[in-house]
């Protein structure tokens, strides 16, 4: 398994819209090719899909990753542990103890070359966490979670008037 490895992505991927898929398919080559030896870690929740790249098979190892909320339609880029890297320029989203994020709404806008550099230093961070170097691991997809209800958009429905 891979970055050639698409089959669960992009089951999951499907009740989104085409240009969210594109845009995420996109922002996942960017993560793959800078760190093609990492490993992806989907999770398919109840509220969002996300997946990330660890040096390990562990959540906690997450160095970066994708979402895409299942009703706001929202993708972020983001950093698993986005508070403890440098941000010179302010971008990044979030004031939770932990996570941090690019809201992602055209793929021209994308500010590839300083989410490289955060990147690099996300993926330091998370090198540095990992305690045992038997955990690391190189290259592979693996699914850790599917939700099986998934929450969706309910239509509005108009109140009739009395």
């Amino acid at each position: 398994m891979s970055k050639a490895d698409t089959k669960d992505l992009l089951k999951f991927l499907k009740p989104f819209d085409k240009e969210i898929i594109d845009t995420v398919l996109w922002l996942r080559e960017f993560a793959w090719d800078l760190y093609p030896k990492a490993n992806e870690l989907i999770y398919d929740n109840y509220n969002a899909l996300a997946f990330g790249w660890s040096p390990t098979d562990r959540v906690g190892h997450t160095f970066c990753s994708i979402a895409v909320g299942r009703t706001s339609k929202n993708i972020h880029f983001g950093f698993y542990w986005g508070s403890q890297i440098a941000d010179p320029k302010k971008i990044l989203l979030g004031q939770g103890n932990q996570y941090r994020y690019i809201l992602v709404t055209d793929k021209k806008d994308f500010p590839k070359a300083y989410i490289t550099k955060l990147v690099k230093e996300a993926y330091a961070n998370s090198l540095a966490k990992v305690k045992d170097p038997k955990q690391l691991m190189q290259g592979k997809t693996i699914t850790k979670s599917v939700s099986n209800k998934k929450r969706e958009k309910k239509p509005v429905v108009a109140k009739k008037k009395s």
